[in-house]
């Protein structure tokens, strides 16, 4: 029986609805050109590209859902998890770290004494969340949205950090998401941040037409992007995978953070061919998916999505 089963047995009421994958929103950044004005540049088709011998990637996952509420109080059941996986010198993946969390979120002083001493009874784990926000059921939401974000970035965050001290003289790391999490890991010179969301544009004008028109197997040149999560400045460049023309002008376009510094313009087409060459071979979320606990995953009362 879930731990939500029991606080509906005890009085609360059950919810329904449309499952939300907890996605990390990218905060408002500054940018700057680290290279002349914006252009375009070619990168090195797959059979050119150079693949380094060995590679750890990096990914987070997050869901999260109201499962009871007690009278307006929603209670949300959320999990979070992270992993390492490093791909040796024969292609085989290894986990090398991992780590995950199941949480309740609920504003405990607002409850019901019942209700709230079932619920503190059955999960070891719960984030509190302020009282204040019950009676406003779309600010609620969005606070736990932002609640299960901050988790899930400090998880991540975590295990960047460990990874990146166990780097080989030749290993890279590659993040599914922003390097900025972390200074450390935002000035490593063999650490990547790869972000294929673009809530927040980073251009504008004729530059901003130049990104989003890329052709297939072609990059921007470098910029430099500062603020976000530590305000630790990295640098930046889009790259388009696969053709966006009878798709959508995101299609197949990932924005690339670096170390800032000027190696890594240097190295930006080489990055961008090797990245190209890889494609997705890691699946690490797949991997992540397919250990979450089967109840989030397939629980009768459905997730919600926060407008």
């Amino acid at each position: 029986m879930t731990w939500w089963q029991g606080l509906i047995d005890a009085g609360a009421v059950p919810v329904a609805f449309v499952p939300n994958p907890g996605g990390a929103r990218a905060p408002k950044e500054q940018t700057k050109p680290a290279e002349r004005a914006l252009e375009t540049h070619p990168v090195p088709d797959r059979g050119g590209a150079r693949v380094p011998p060995a590679v750890s990637f990096l990914a987070g996952f997050a869901r999260w859902g109201v499962v009871a509420c007690d009278g307006i109080i929603q209670v949300v059941d959320a999990y979070v998890a992270g992993a390492v996986r490093r791909r040796d010198s024969r292609g085989v993946l290894h986990t090398t770290f991992e780590r995950n969390r199941a949480f309740a979120i609920a504003p405990l002083e607002r409850m019901t004494p019942g209700l709230r001493q079932v619920l503190q009874a059955s999960v070891p784990d719960i984030e509190p969340i302020d009282a204040e926000l019950a009676g406003q059921p779309a600010q609620y939401l969005e606070t736990v949205e932002s609640t299960v974000r901050r988790v899930r970035a400090g998880l991540e965050r975590e295990l960047a950090e460990k990874c990146i001290a166990t780097l080989g003289a030749e290993e890279w790391l590659v993040l599914d998401g922003l390097l900025s999490r972390s200074p450390t890991v935002a000035r490593h010179p063999r650490a990547l941040g790869v972000i294929n969301s673009h809530g927040t544009q980073f251009l504008e004008g004729r530059g901003l037409e130049r990104a989003l028109t890329l052709p297939a197997g072609h990059r921007t040149s470098v910029f430099a992007v500062r603020g976000g999560h530590t305000r630790t400045e990295v640098y930046s460049w889009y790259l388009r995978l696969w053709p966006w023309e009878g798709n959508d002008l995101l299609y197949g376009l990932l924005r690339v953070e670096a170390r800032a510094d000027p190696a890594s313009v240097a190295l930006a087409s080489e990055l961008s061919g090797w990245l190209v060459a890889e494609r997705a071979p890691h699946n690490v979320e797949e991997y992540l998916k397919a250990r979450a606990p089967r109840d989030l995953s397939t629980a009768r009362h459905r997730l919600p999505v926060a407008s």
